[in-house]
């Protein structure tokens, strides 16, 4: 299997890679637990954030908005003291704020919609043939992370908001080598 090559050698970054990454996600609790993750990733590798995954979901109340929207000092202060995650104030303290955000968005409607609005509600096939041709920002990302700032979520600049579209199937960045770019293609018509 000739596999972006972004997926190294590791084996986590494999399953991953030929599991996880471009395949359409709808859940709205999955796409609040990924934009986060993707914000902790911000300056690091992801494969730093995917080996700590799980210790995030420990951490974080398996990412559920309501309980971490309540977190106090002492809950912020116990996340600091935690090895098993990227121990970051700013980070923690705007997964808080992005919990509350998303619960604000979630009582007019649903995640899942606003995020996939911005690919009208379909994924982006794209056919690049290498990595140079995979664009960090697009102007798709950048509108997302404009408007997440506006309702008042942090750590979703454009990069981060285009790693989370890739990632979470808005767009098949799977290069078309990678025998997952047709199977992810497939995956994207079947949900229409």
């Amino acid at each position: 299997m000739e596999r972006c090559p972004w997926a190294g050698d590791d084996p986590i970054y494999h399953h991953y890679h030929d599991t996880e990454w471009g395949v359409p996600q709808y859940d709205d609790r999955a796409l609040f637990e990924k934009i986060v993750l993707e914000g902790f990733q911000s300056g690091l590798s992801w494969i730093t954030i995917l080996r700590k995954r799980d210790n995030f979901r420990a951490a974080f109340d398996g990412f559920q908005p309501a309980k971490i929207a309540a977190y106090d000092d002492a809950k912020q202060a116990s996340l600091m003291a935690d090895a098993g995650i990227v121990r970051n104030r700013a980070k923690i303290a705007a997964t808080i704020d992005n919990a509350r955000a998303w619960l604000a968005v979630m009582e007019r409607g649903s995640f899942s919609e606003l995020v996939w609005g911005f690919v009208d509600g379909r994924p982006v096939q794209t056919n690049r043939v290498a990595m140079s041709d995979v664009p960090g920002v697009t102007p798709a990302s950048s509108a997302m992370a404009k408007e997440l700032k506006r309702l008042g979520f942090r750590f979703c600049g454009p990069t981060t908001c285009y790693a989370f579209m890739q990632s979470m199937g808005l767009v098949n960045d799977h290069l078309v080598s990678c025998p997952r770019h047709a199977e992810v293609a497939a995956l994207g018509e079947a949900e229409r």
